[in-house]
């Protein structure tokens, strides 16, 4: 009972908080009748938030005391033909997954492919080499206008521009390298959050190269060995895919065809790190995350290190960018916000960083769920957030944190 008296200061005081942040947002809200905008009040969902938060601080030593010590159960170890089963498995259904589900579904799933390749391109900066990195979108637009403006002002197809679109964003993270060689924690993190922030005033700002605000459109799909999977081609005398094949025409093809063009970027994106973590330079990132004075001490050069990490990273998101163009067939700068870079950034801290199997399951929990929920689209960000204060209090490390092999000598006993 003393407890309880002893938090109703900190529970009165997080009440009125509550008030005060709830009411704007869900107690008043403007409503058109007619021509008129009419002021509406719900004071029920202000009560039931203050009453939910006042119960909680008064109850918090009872929960902390039931809850203490919670924490979700880790994955056990797989023998290694278990482990190549399940990853065949996984495989296969995800190459089915478009013959089996609708169009709908396979544009989520398509989208999900996407945040999986970001969200392992941005491991490699957080998870593995541990740089704080809030600007990881601006490399995603390097991409996605690299293949544009090819495509606008060369002509180039998506094929040809898809190695320049990884060259140009990697070039950009080796830039950004150099700036941010001596900083670490807060400060790399602000540096990065401009550095993405300055590349998309850039895009809304050269108009002549960009197209401003509005971007740039009527961008095409990627081609089947130079056969377009359209309707009618282009050029006079062409061939298209369902044409040369024998088909009948349908949308569904493209459809089909982009989901597996995503799988196999992210199935190249984890390949490639996964074979990057287990050589030299992924040890050495290891090493610069776990302390930077003994990872120089050991004869390791930080500056190279940082800038590997940063220009393999930017690679991947520069690819992912790409086929985002392709895909959406216009960019503008508005794709480009530093909520794209949070909502990367989250994924991989959701999934456990320095884990690929967390980046992969987080990066289609945070797309899919949020379409399987569409009557709560306007509360998306506030549920995000709570799901993230949950997982910072019961899981920090992640869904599925990686395990680091590690030896321990054995203990003498003394007589």
């Amino acid at each position: 009972m003393q407890r309880l008296l002893h938090n109703l200061g900190p529970a009165l005081l997080a009440t009125v908080i509550t008030a005060l942040v709830v009411t704007p947002i869900f107690g008043l809200q403007l409503q058109r009748a007619g021509g008129r905008l009419m002021l509406e009040s719900h004071w029920n969902y202000v009560l039931w938030a203050c009453l939910a938060v006042f119960t909680v601080q008064m109850l918090k030593p009872v929960l902390r005391g039931s809850f203490k010590g919670l924490s979700l159960p880790r994955l056990p170890r797989l023998a290694p033909a278990m482990r190549n089963a399940l990853v065949f498995a996984a495989l296969l259904f995800a190459v089915s997954w478009p013959f089996l589900a609708g169009r709908n579904a396979v544009d989520i799933a398509t989208l999900a492919l996407i945040y999986v390749m970001l969200g392992l391109g941005l491991n490699i900066v957080v998870g593995f080499a541990g740089l704080l990195d809030l600007g990881f979108v601006g490399f995603y637009a390097v991409g996605a206008y690299t293949y544009a403006l090819l495509f606008h002002w060369a002509g180039w197809g998506f094929w040809e521009a898809l190695p320049v679109a990884g060259a140009a964003a990697a070039l950009f993270g080796f830039l950004l390298g150099f700036p941010v060689l001596r900083l670490r924690g807060d400060y790399l993190a602000i540096v990065t959050l401009g550095f993405g922030e300055i590349i998309r005033l850039l895009l809304v700002n050269l108009t002549q190269w960009t197209g401003g605000p509005d971007g740039i459109s009527g961008i095409p799909k990627p081609t089947v060995f130079g056969m377009e999977m359209s309707r009618n081609p282009s050029v006079e005398g062409g061939t298209t895919f369902h044409q040369f094949m024998g088909w009948e025409f349908s949308s569904m093809h493209m459809v089909i065809f982009l989901y597996l063009m995503a799988l196999l970027l992210a199935i190249v994106t984890l390949w490639a790190s996964n074979r990057l973590i287990r050589m030299p330079i992924g040890r050495a990132w290891e090493a610069l995350r776990e302390d930077e004075i003994a990872c120089r001490s050991l004869g390791l050069n930080p500056m190279h290190i940082k800038l590997s990490a940063f220009t393999l990273g930017a690679t991947f998101a520069g690819f992912g960018g790409a086929f985002f163009a392709a895909r959406q067939g216009i960019v503008n700068p508005e794709s480009f916000t530093f909520i794209e870079s949070a909502l990367i950034l989250a994924i991989v801290v959701l999934g456990g960083m320095g884990s690929q199997l967390g980046v992969i399951v987080a990066a289609i929990l945070i797309t899919v769920l949020p379409e399987l929920a569409r009557e709560f689209s306007e509360y998306r960000m506030l549920i995000f957030g709570l799901v993230m204060i949950l997982m910072m209090v019961w899981r920090p490390q992640g869904l599925f944190p990686v395990t680091r092999n590690h030896v321990q000598a054995p203990q003498k006993t003394v007589a």
